[in-house]
């Protein structure tokens, strides 16, 4: 387990910090209930999966998870739009950039480089949900195969309808909320 998680830390050594101006030391705490994500002097409206929030979160089922978790680390897209300021790690994604969703896989809830061997989400996406992202620390220590992969908070569609588990708001929302995350950053999620 201790080898997995150094060889999850490796990946992502590349990410850099920048500092927000005015960013909270500890970072925002976060709260998704009832059809929004609130913080400390904000709200927005938000998507979540399919089947609603669930306890019982598998591999698949569309779910997005219910309980507290670290918010790790984020991405974006150095060619739709310019670096968010932010107090968490943060990294350009690149048409490379896969996530595991194949539970078996010793990769499995990890960042890795395309081509896989194993099934991986691609983060270099057509449409704009990608394009900035926070990483929600879900099944990541210890990870746990076939509990779920892949939970971000990210760009909603435009329609807002319901993502595979993840969270999503409106991307001016989320660039607007980026400067308020940090290292001690967390969001708690309940139906």
């Amino acid at each position: 387990m201790r080898l997995a998680r150094r060889a999850f830390l490796g990946a992502l050594a590349p990410l850099m910090t920048l500092g927000a101006a005015g960013a909270r030391e500890n970072g925002a705490g976060l709260e998704y209930r009832d059809g929004f994500l609130r913080w400390p002097d904000g709200s927005a409206r938000a998507a979540v999966g399919r089947a609603g929030v669930s306890a019982h979160k598998q591999e698949g089922d569309g779910a997005t998870p219910a309980g507290s978790f670290p918010l790790v680390s984020a991405f974006y897209r150095a060619d739709r739009m310019p670096a968010p300021r932010t107090g968490l790690p943060l990294r350009a994604l690149s048409p490379a950039d896969g996530w595991v969703d194949d539970p078996p896989d010793r990769n499995y809830n990890r960042l890795v480089s395309l081509p896989y061997p194993a099934h991986a989400e691609p983060m270099w996406l057509d449409d704009a949900v990608y394009d900035l992202l926070v990483v929600i620390g879900y099944n990541m220590t210890p990870v746990v195969p076939g509990a779920g992969s892949a939970i971000f908070l990210h760009v909603a569609r435009p329609d807002f309808s319901p993502t595979a588990g993840c969270i999503a708001i409106e991307k001016n929302a989320l660039v607007r909320l980026m400067p308020r995350l940090g290292p001690a950053s967390a969001i708690t999620i309940s139906g």
